[in-house]
This record gives structure tokens, sequence and C-alpha cells, in this order.
């Protein structure tokens, strides 16, 4: 059978209880038309590019699914109808990944970086690299003042 990535995005003022809902409706719709849903991850309350329907942050969760077409159909039919949920993205790959997405592995990284103390600047104490030391401004490169 085909695999799939689906990943979706429910509103912000949704609790986590009532997200773990939806992907319990979704996982059932699922494996009620023969596919079976290989792996669940929650990535929790993340902050958004932009705005969507006056939301600036979602959950999201994706799913890992092995099943006929008619199961993607009939999920994101499903999921249009729910005004829970913002957007979905459903994708057909060649062979589902096992172990933690890249999405868990980087939020293991951040934690990781923030117990060390480091971060995205912290490290770096001046150092310049190979660019050298700073040069002298030269004045006469400014625009001349003019005098009325």
């Amino acid at each position: 059978m085909p695999l799939y990535e689906h990943v979706f995005l429910a509103r912000q003022d949704a609790s986590a209880q009532q997200v773990e809902d939806l992907t319990t409706q979704i996982t059932g719709v699922i494996e009620s038309l023969g596919g079976k849903v290989t792996k669940t991850e929650s990535w929790g309350l993340r902050s958004l590019t932009y705005r969507m329907n006056k939301n600036r942050k979602a959950h999201f969760v994706m799913l890992n699914i092995d099943g006929p077409a008619a199961v993607v159909a009939e999920i994101e039919r499903q999921e249009r109808i729910n005004e829970d949920i913002i957007r979905y993205l459903t994708v057909r790959v060649d062979e589902l990944e096992e172990g933690p997405s890249a999405m868990m592995r980087k939020a293991d990284r951040d934690r990781d970086r923030d117990d060390r103390g480091g971060g995205m600047r912290g490290d770096r104490d001046g150092f310049r690299g190979d660019r050298g030391p700073r040069r002298p401004r030269d004045d006469a490169a400014a625009p001349a003042a003019t005098e009325e």
C-alpha cells in the first residue's frame, strides 16, 4: 500500500486534550477504511510564520499512514469540514522514516543547547574569523557637507 506523511495544524486555543481527540478521530477514520497509522508525533504549540485565520500559533501533529488513497481523500475531506483544523498537508513517500522526525530531533538539539548555556550568538566572544581586524573609516569616502 502507498505510504504517506500527514501533518495538520490545529487552532491555538484548542487544548492539548482536544488536539489529542482530533488525532484519535483521524486515526479511527484511517483504520476504519483499511489503513494503518504507524507513527504519531505531536510537535506541540508552535509559532506560525504568518497569521492564518487570525491564529499566530498552532498545534502541530504528524501521522505516518500506510493505506490506500481513499483514506487520504476521506481524512482531508473531514479536515476541511472541521473548524479546529487550520491547515493540513499530505505527502506520499517511498518509505516511512524510522525513529523521531526531524522536528523532534531539532527540539532535542535545542533543549541540549539551552542546557549548555550556549545560544545563537552566545559562543562568538568577539571572534571575527578570517575577516581580519576592522579598518578605520575613511573620512574622504563620506559625503562632504555643503555650506550655503
